[in-house]
């Protein structure tokens, strides 16, 4: 007597049609709401480096020091004009009126300085103060504009100083919320249609993508004007290709299981039950392994890598709930017209698992090479990438000059170049030194005798220029009077017991030589007067402190999520070997990628140098996400060696998810590239670093070294999994591949046993 059906646990056709609906009216709402905050970023930004400084840096100290001496608010513009040859009484008298123009100038602080001629006679200075609450791009432009419209011919001018290159960074970021987006999401729509050949599809798929980003970008606004999280330019652009990168390979993960469904007759809404089924768990595990790492950034002293952290992880989040929510419900209602014109037709065709057998695909024919050649295979794989990693030594990831920010044509470079030809390097940006009164003259001892120390000065209120020439005489400090002789000294100014000298440096400011100076400074100071009692602060004063603690942050962050990483593969996989391993891999990839990045970083684009930080940055990146298409492999081959043996499990799911993984890297290496349209030396490294690397984990990684390691090593590779390692079975079945050679991602209950067999169950597996 045959057993009774089993009775539907299909949902009413009302249930079918509803859910679907609510979940695309809740996305297009967010979308709504979000989508005008891409304009309304810059609110929330900063670009302002000495922000992101922990509390305890000493130039953190001074920096909020300042007001108390120098004002409210403002950051130093200077404008430098150069003749054709020695200045004119004409030309001096241009320069004062173009003086006068410039305080009139929106944004502009307090009186400007009278113009200030070089010993030369050839060149003049003017310091502009600014509101840095303001908004200082525009005032720059504006100052600019004066600049080009005023000085008469002979005379050529540039705004330069800490305003000039605040608004070329500024400058530099504004295609983030426009070219972009447009360039990433042209990119991915690219790849998409000739994968899937449909003109539907791509769109249904960048809809989950935009989507995901205007509701995390929502949440992430109002955690920024809430100061919980420090935003930038910088963040801002990671965060935009993040979720369209991620959110696309979650999409690919679905459709795939999508269309086998499609491909096996199934209707609408059994085959997005079954999708749904076969994608949720890799898709959060691959995005809580990628948000586990991120959150690892939490562990930095600077504030822009702490924000990255939980802004990016939010980001990932929406990325996983609109794949899994917002996705389904759009296939729910279109059903397989998404693919049209190739609508899938023809079930998963068998190939044979015998490897003397004749196969088709190209996913197929390399796993036969794999199987055949595995040994080889992974040890010419890693002999490659190790010869890659050699250019590693090459990597100059100690900082660079603030000046080589910006790639391309920058005006303040160009103005610091002219200004350290008449002045002093450091003119514009002077170093801070903040100590108490009662050891200020021995201070101004110490700096008079340090080499590389141009000039010194000290702050004072009742001065045109806010400084005044300082010397010791008879052990104590004179201020010399700014002006006609007779003019009375004016008195410096004192904060809470202190004074603050404003030094001139004699390298530029973001030189390494005024670096060394400030590192000279502070040991002087440390050990004539005691650690933090004298502070060095200032422009120099901060990157040395950004590099510094930008090398401890990567020499604690990468073991730790290296760490992290390993325990949830571990509790993912049920195995200690098999996580090890993956991780050893993608640990080579990234090394390769850097080593091969750094060589054409110095030998092809001619960079300076790249930050401390980006070693860190495409660590987290390339190990996240390379890990992500190994859970992607992994997982899959999990599922048929507990059917089929290890061996056979590798094969199946290289076959499996082959042109899926392929897909999805190919989308993240696009949108990560597109950051190379941004004008900014540290993205477009990063641009470089991850999307060579992505490339070199999907092609050369998951595609033969980690398949021929499993192969080569066996079942033992589950170690200490009993279920597989000592219990496992070794069948040779037939292995599953679409037939159509698109995509194919199937879940273990698809997968179709021996002729005439019953498809597993996850009950049935667990019971073996």
């Amino acid at each position: 007597m045959s057993a009774s059906p089993r009775p539907s646990l299909r949902p009413p056709r009302w249930l079918r049609v509803f859910l679907p609906a609510v979940l695309i009216l809740l996305w297009l709402a967010g979308a709504a709401i979000g989508g005008p905050y891409f304009g309304k970023v810059e609110e929330v930004a900063t670009n302002d480096q000495s922000s992101f400084l922990p509390e305890s840096a000493d130039a953190t100290q001074v920096n909020e020091r300042l007001a108390d001496f120098l004002g409210e608010g403002s950051i130093p513009a200077v404008v430098v004009v150069e003749g054709d040859g020695e200045l004119t009484e004409d030309q001096l008298a241009d320069l004062q009126t173009l003086a006068d123009d410039l305080a009139a100038v929106e944004g502009v602080q307090d009186e400007i300085s009278p113009p200030i001629v070089s010993e030369d006679g050839v060149a003049a200075q003017v310091f502009v103060p600014l509101d840095s609450e303001g908004e200082v791009r525009e005032t720059v432009v504006e100052l600019r504009q004066v600049v080009s419209d005023d000085l008469p011919e002979g005379l050529e001018g540039w705004v330069t100083g800490p305003a000039g290159f605040t608004a070329d960074l500024a400058e530099g970021f504004l295609g983030i919320d426009g070219l972009l987006l447009i360039v990433a999401l042209a990119a991915v729509f690219v790849i998409l249609v000739i994968v899937y050949r449909s003109p539907l599809l791509p769109i249904l798929v960048l809809m989950t993508s935009v989507f995901a980003l205007c509701v995390a970008l929502l949440v992430v606004w109002w955690l920024a004007k809430a100061e919980i999280f420090v935003l930038n330019g910088q963040v801002q652009g990671i965060l935009f290709i993040l979720v369209i990168g991620a959110a696309t390979d979650y999409a690919l993960l679905y459709v795939a299981r999508f269309r086998e469904a499609v491909a096996d007759g199934q209707g609408r809404w059994d085959a997005v039950v079954r999708a749904w089924r076969g994608s949720w768990e890799p898709i959060l595990a691959s995005g809580g392994t990628v948000i586990a790492g991120l959150l690892c950034l939490l562990l930095s002293d600077l504030a822009s890598n702490r924000a990255l952290g939980p802004i990016a992880s939010i980001g990932i989040a929406f990325a996983m709930l609109s794949a899994l929510t917002f996705l389904p419900a759009l296939l729910a209602a279109v059903g397989r017209a998404a693919f049209w014109p190739f609508i899938p037709k023809e079930p998963v065709a068998q190939i044979s698992d015998d490897l003397s057998q004749p196969v088709r695909g190209l996913w197929a024919r390399l796993a036969r090479f794999v199987s055949r050649h595995a040994r080889p295979v992974w040890i010419l794989s890693t002999v490659v990438l190790l010869a890659g990693c050699v250019g590693v030594t090459q990597l100059k990831a100690e900082g660079v000059p603030a000046s080589d920010f910006v790639l391309g044509y920058s005006e303040s470079r160009d103005g610091q170049t002219v200004l350290a030809d008449h002045f002093a390097a450091g003119s514009g940006s002077p170093t801070y030194v903040l100590v108490g009164e009662g050891d200020a003259p021995d201070a101004l001892a110490e700096l008079e005798d340090a080499d590389g120390v141009d000039s010194v000065s000290l702050v004072v209120e009742d001065s045109p220029t806010g400084q005044a020439p300082v010397a010791l005489e008879d052990g104590e400090l004179a201020v010399t009077a700014f002006g006609p002789p007779g003019t009375p000294a004016p008195e410096p100014t004192v904060s809470d017991g202190e004074l603050l000298f404003a030094v001139t440096l004699s390298d530029a400011a973001d030189s390494d030589a005024a670096e060394q100076t400030i590192r000279d400074l502070r040991a002087g100071f440390d050990g004539e007067f005691g650690e933090g009692v004298v502070l060095v602060g200032g422009e120099t004063a901060i990157d040395v402190d950004t590099n510094d603690t930008s090398i401890r942050d990567r020499t604690v962050i990468i073991p730790v999520i290296l760490v992290v990483v390993l325990i949830i593969l571990m509790l993912l996989l049920r195995a200690i070997l098999a996580p090890v391993l993956l991780i050893l891999s993608t640990v080579l990839s990234f090394c390769t990628a850097l080593g091969v990045s750094a060589l054409v970083f110095n030998y092809v684009f001619d960079f300076p140098g790249a930050d401390p930080a980006v070693p860190l940055y495409g660590f987290v990146f390339l190990v996240a996400l390379g890990i992500d298409y190994n859970i992607f492999l992994m997982s899959r081959v999990r599922e048929e060696a507990l059917q089929y043996g290890t061996r056979s499990g590798i094969r199946r799911g290289l076959v499996s998810t082959g042109g899926v993984i392929t897909s999805a890297g190919l989308v993240l290496a696009a949108t990560f590239a597109a950051l190379g349209v941004i004008p900014i030396l540290f993205l477009a490294q990063i641009a470089f670093i991850v999307a060579f690397g992505v490339l070199l984990d999907t092609f050369v990684v998951r595609s033969l070294l980690v398949p021929a390691l499993g192969i080569d090593i066996g079942r033992a590779i589950w170690w200490p999994s009993k279920r597989l390692w000592r219990e496992g079975p070794e069948t040779r079945e037939p292995v599953a591949v679409g037939a159509s050679g698109a995509p194919s991602e199937r879940g273990a209950e698809a997968d179709a046993g021996p002729a005439g067999a019953k498809p597993a169950t996850r009950r049935s597996l667990r019971r073996r």
